[in-house]
């Protein structure tokens, strides 16, 4: 029987102990609540003293609505590649474009790209106003001060904290304004890649019509030829004209010299006529005529006009190339503008009017509940009756 109660009064002597130990714990904590209260105190006004002295910082916030990027349609050359597994680059382009599932993360990564972040630290001098020396160290600042994200709604959310809340503001709209002159000059659509393409072409082949015509030009000054069909014409007319002419006054010399002598005005007269005639024919026939003359000598009139045709069919080549080149690029513009992508401001940043940092009251209630626990484990740890314990 007594082996039995002895084995009871084990059993309970080690909750007891429990017991009178964390009686005697909380006790001694009581006896010394004075000095608990007072170092509890102490730390909030500390950390109050603190957490005014830290500069408050803003966060302005904006929200822009981005473009929903359309998959190809079938009937596209875009979307017969996606359809068929993406033969080529234009394949995986409007594959990933058609699998995106948040179009917003495009954006997302160029308004976090290094050309918006560059222009920013320019346009707002930034690196004097973070205290920075250096491009990259400014960059890292402004990454660490804004936040760029998207939810499930698909709104990109620009979150700006500076100390200057008008700054902050500013920054949040800047941030929109730079992403619509960036997107202006990037091809994210396939209208744009269309236009850019034709633009590039349209340039170039605008000069090379230049060098054409000026060829043309050049050829036209060296040969004489304007029309080579009508000066062909005109050196056969005259031809014809001047044999006629010849032939005319040689039967009027004939006539004359039947009843007049050779010393005769009228027949002298004739004779010169007939001889200036036949050396215009044989000027005309071998090629001495002057480079400013309007007709042509006929042995350079083969080689010129060949010439000047070659020179002519490069200059209709390039105008037909230039003026096809020219209504693919303007329906390019029009594809563009009908489905170019629309970036929708919701909500525009405002100088915030509440400081988002630093929390005061958060940060002097937990240095408050930190000070009572760090001195009620000293109180107790450097107890001697707590070690007796």
């Amino acid at each position: 029987m007594a082996t039995v109660v002895d084995t009871e009064n084990a059993r309970s002597s080690p909750a007891r102990e429990t017991e009178v130990s964390l009686l005697d714990l909380t006790a001694l904590l009581a006896r010394r609540k004075v000095l608990i209260t007072g170092i509890t105190l102490g730390a909030m006004l500390l950390a109050a003293a603190i957490a005014f002295l830290i500069p408050p910082a803003y966060t302005a916030e904006a929200v822009i609505l981005p473009p929903q990027l359309e998959q190809p349609s079938p009937v596209s050359p875009a979307g017969a590649l996606a359809g068929l597994g993406g033969a080529g680059a234009l394949g995986a382009v409007a594959g990933a474009t058609g699998f995106w599932r948040n179009p917003a993360d495009l954006y997302i990564g160029v308004l976090k790209s290094r050309t918006i972040a560059d222009a920013l630290i320019e346009r707002f001098q930034l690196p004097g106003q973070y205290g920075h020396k250096t491009m990259a160290d400014t960059r890292q600042e402004l990454a660490r001060r804004s936040s760029i994200t998207s939810g499930k709604d698909q709104l990109i959310r620009l979150r700006i904290e500076d100390h200057d809340r008008e700054r902050a503001a500013r920054l949040a709209n800047a941030y929109i304004e730079e992403l619509l002159k960036l997107t202006s000059r990037l091809a994210f659509t396939a209208a744009t890649r269309r236009r850019l393409f034709f633009q590039q072409e349209l340039a170039s082949e605008k000069d090379l019509l230049a060098d054409a015509e000026v060829a043309l030009k050049n050829t036209q000054q060296s040969s004489g030829l304007m029309v080579p069909l009508g000066q062909s014409e005109a050196l056969i007319r005259a031809g014809a004209q001047l044999r006629a002419e010849i032939a005319s006054r040689e039967v009027q010399l004939e006539i004359m010299r039947s009843y007049a002598t050779s010393e005769n005005p009228q027949v002298v007269l004739l004779e010169h006529e007939t001889a200036a005639l036949r050396g215009q024919m044989e000027k005309l026939k071998a090629g001495s005529g002057a480079q400013d003359d309007l007709m042509l000598p006929t042995n350079r009139l083969p080689e010129a006009s060949l010439e000047y045709l070659r020179k002519l069919r490069d200059l209709k080549y390039h105008e037909t190339l230039f003026e096809l080149l020219s209504k693919q690029y303007e329906a390019a513009r029009i594809d563009e503008a009908r489905s170019a992508p629309l970036i929708q401001v919701v909500d525009r940043a405002t100088p915030p009017d509440k400081k988002s940092w630093p929390p005061r009251m958060l940060i002097v209630l937990a240095s408050g509940l930190l000070a009572a626990l760090a001195s009620c484990f000293v109180i107790l740890v450097k107890s001697p009756k707590a070690d007796a314990v």
